[in-house]
């Protein structure tokens, strides 16, 4: 097996744009693109433009009719089909739609196979992480599910046990929604609380089907948490279902929507604990994934403040060259950030939060206090279901 990571890229994903209005900017992809090159990682990492995923890989997750309807869609998007989710204000048809999302798609997949070859130990493609699409719909932002069709691409190349955690602000519907029956696939979800926050779903009771019950996994965080209460959430969950599991390997999608300047939630997570979880994530496949790792990117809406700390400092991880927080950014990169955005860019690779303290779950826990009842709440559904203590 390669010691090397992969970092899956290919130019014309940054076409993946719902319009000048859309939150969803395919700007965030390039400047995260050209950070990851101004700190030099591509000496790290073996940069891959792997095929758009084909029409018997979509099928792996999405239905054939919705397939043609993107495809429809793509070719003439005053005609989109509403019924499939498509030519919405969130999900606006738009020319290439089609190919654009299967890219993407393709990345995903082609990180999934990489890891699963032997070629890379890590691979990273942060375009990806569009963990809303279902199999017969797109949803909130997302055309199809890549993160589904990695997951689903492991099973079919022989996989058994595949473990996908998810960070973003919103619940990763669409992937719990792919596998809700399937045993072979551990779905864990931190999110925003339904009550406040798109999809409105990924209540703790959510657990799986009759099948897989305790293989959905939901914490449902109250509006308002922040850096410790975020990284002691993950903590007092995460680990010892991972350890329950034992994966054979470990996809993460890591929204950066969970920031507190992101303007479409409701957490108040900063860059440096994102950081913080992107860490222990590697090193929770290492311990009981034998290393294989695949993340991905997600949702993320402050363009230029966050979304390129944020990935950069995914990549750099990935690459076992992590970014020390208090690294000034390259004086070019803020320049060319500036000049396609008339933004001023961030000088640091930090929000000042660095280290990130935390209070862990094995000190005990406050009955009343409403990020250690989510906690108790996700634990007292899953963990007997898993043979585990909650």
């Amino acid at each position: 097996m390669s010691g090397r990571a992969q970092l899956m890229w290919d130019e014309a994903v940054t076409g993946y744009d719902f319009g000048p209005d859309h939150p969803m900017d395919p700007v965030r992809l390039a400047l995260t693109r050209r950070l990851v090159d101004a700190f030099g990682l591509d000496r790290d990492v073996d940069v891959v433009a792997a095929k758009p995923a084909g029409e018997s890989t979509l099928r792996l997750v999405h239905r054939q009719d919705y397939v043609e309807a993107v495809k429809a869609a793509s070719t003439d998007p005053g005609a989109a089909d509403g019924s499939y989710g498509i030519g919405t204000l969130d999900d606006p048809a738009f020319a290439g739609m089609h190919e654009v999302s299967a890219l993407i798609a393709g990345q995903s997949v082609g990180a999934a196979e990489g890891v699963w070859r032997g070629d890379a130990l890590h691979a990273v493609n942060f375009a990806g992480g569009l963990h809303h699409a279902m199999p017969g719909s797109a949803s909130g932002f997302c055309i199809y599910n890549d993160a589904a069709l990695a997951i689903a691409r492991l099973l079919e190349l022989g996989a058994e046990r595949v473990a996908y955690i998810d960070v973003d602000v919103h619940h990763g519907d669409g992937v719990q929604a792919a596998f809700w029956d399937d045993p072979r696939v551990l779905t864990v979800s931190l999110h925003e609380h339904p009550r406040t926050l798109f999809p409105q779903t990924g209540w703790p009771e959510e657990t799986g089907g009759p099948n897989a019950e305790g293989s959905a996994v939901n914490v449902a965080l109250p509006a308002g948490t922040g850096d410790a209460g975020w990284v002691r959430a993950f903590h007092a969950v995460v680990p010892e279902l991972i350890a329950e599991f034992r994966p054979q390997v470990l996809v993460t999608q890591h929204g950066a929507d969970t920031h507190f300047e992101d303007p479409l939630a409701h957490l108040a997570v900063s860059l440096d604990a994102q950081r913080a979880v992107q860490v222990a994530c590697h090193d929770l496949a290492h311990e009981y994934a034998g290393g294989r790792w695949v993340g991905l990117g997600g949702g993320g809406y402050a363009v230029v403040e966050v979304v390129p700390r944020s990935w950069t400092h995914l990549v750099a991880i990935a690459a076992g060259r992590p970014i020390e927080p208090e690294t000034v950014i390259p004086e070019g990169w803020r320049q060319e950030v500036f000049a396609r955005t008339r933004q001023l860019a961030p000088a640091r690779m930090t929000d000042g939060r660095w280290p990130v303290a935390f209070s862990g779950w094995e000190s005990g826990y406050d009955p009343a206090d409403r990020l250690d009842q989510a906690v108790l709440a996700a634990r007292k559904a899953v963990y007997p279901l898993r043979g585990l203590l909650p």
